[in-house]
């Protein structure tokens, strides 16, 4: 394989990836003691969302993954022309979809009944992920099918290894 084949396989779809990895894990470090984004509300008597998805933990998860996008442009534009406005573009939008698709899969649990902090399989580890693809996918520069297989089994083992790290270090409750 090639140094640049290893690159659009490895490298490019984690610098790509990195503003929805970073917005996704910086609600649990900035969320504490926000206002619930469901403000408690309740449909049929089950709460929306749950405490765990707040405002602040929203508004500087996104904060944190144009951040990211932004100090990542020279390596991403090393490996491919994009515009620097493009590229924050591309980092909002992958941001805004992690938390979207982390706050639908939140209140999907909700609506089947599965209690907040609770783990439920698939939709906890991957629908941030797909949710930010979609949402970006539109202004293009997507990694190769390769490089997409690839953030598919990353995301898997690092949200894993990040949620029990968390829990072990007392920022989570729960290791999921």
């Amino acid at each position: 394989m090639t140094l640049q084949a290893l690159y659009a396989v490895f490298v490019y779809p984690v610098i790509y990836i990195l503003p929805a990895y970073v917005a996704n894990g910086s609600p649990v470090l900035f969320g504490k003691g926000s206002r619930p984004l469901d403000f408690k509300m309740k449909i049929k008597g089950k709460r929306i969302l749950g405490d765990n998805k707040t405002i602040r933990g929203t508004a500087l998860g996104i904060a944190s993954g144009i951040v990211v996008g932004a100090v990542e442009y020279p390596l991403f534009h090393m490996f491919a022309a994009v515009p620097f406005f493009a590229l924050i573009a591309i980092a909002a939008l992958l941001s805004a979809g992690a938390l979207a698709g982390d706050i639908l899969g939140s209140f999907i649990k909700r609506r089947v009944g599965v209690e907040s902090g609770k783990s439920v399989p698939v939709l906890d580890q991957y629908g941030f992920f797909v949710v930010a693809l979609l949402l970006a996918s539109p202004l293009g520069y997507l990694p190769g099918a390769y490089g997409l297989l690839f953030l598919v089994a990353l995301t898997g083992i690092l949200h894993v290894l990040t949620n029990v790290g968390a829990h072990k270090l007392g920022i989570k409750k729960v290791p999921w």
